[in-house]
């Protein structure tokens, strides 16, 4: 059974590591930038001085949803529907961009809050009932893992529409960074699984 192809293996190994790389190096090029108290948004806002640094690794992460959603079989074709929407989804955000530091503007905060549901809610709609599925794509897994992505995004969301709240960029980067670990946790899985699978060559059978 195919369950990972080699683009979506890649994808899963570039995507966490990317994102986190994308905010520590334009924060690293602004002065000043707090990464506690300010959103990954503030970096790629129109009068950031690193708008497109961060920008760049917006669309590397959209696109690389988009791999994994055309070649992630394992899932079902709901969830990849619903990742291929989340890449979408960033690359409208990163389009959208917040005017100033202090403002935001209607279509940013749509295209943000759907990426965060959409990432919060693929594991849910990629479920496999099928025992010959990894146990990670399996219900109890994808209901968990759903449930607490659900729990974080609102408490996130609730945070970022405060104002007064000091931690929005830590609560931010703990969720975004948990959802794309853990889809790149779940394709890793399903490539163990497929490549334990793959038969042994009669050379390899010999030894």
């Amino acid at each position: 059974m195919n369950l990972v192809a080699r683009p979506a293996f890649f994808a899963a190994i570039i995507g966490p590591i990317q994102a986190v790389m994308g905010w520590i190096v334009a924060g690293s090029l602004w002065p000043g930038y707090d990464h506690i108290t300010q959103t990954i948004s503030d970096l790629a806002a129109d009068d950031s001085p690193v708008k497109w640094v961060q920008s760049s690794f917006f669309f590397v992460g959209g696109t690389l949803s988009l791999i994994v959603a055309f070649s992630a079989p394992v899932l079902s074709m709901p969830g990849r529907i619903v990742i291929f929407l989340s890449g979408i989804t960033t690359y409208g955000l990163t389009f959208f961009a917040t005017p100033t530091q202090a403002t935001s503007s209607f279509w940013h905060r749509v295209f943000a809050m759907s990426t965060f549901v959409l990432m919060s809610a693929w594991p849910l709609f990629s479920m496999r009932f099928d025992r010959r599925y990894p146990w990670i794509v399996r219900p109890v897994a994808s209901i968990v893992s759903t449930a607490i992505f659900a729990v974080g995004s609102i408490a996130f969301l609730s945070v970022w529409t405060n104002p007064a709240q000091p931690m929005v960029g830590l609560w931010e980067r703990v969720i975004a960074e948990s959802q794309v670990l853990y889809l790149a946790i779940v394709i890793l899985v399903a490539w163990r699984v497929q490549q334990r699978a793959v038969p042994a060559s009669p050379k390899t059978a010999e030894t």
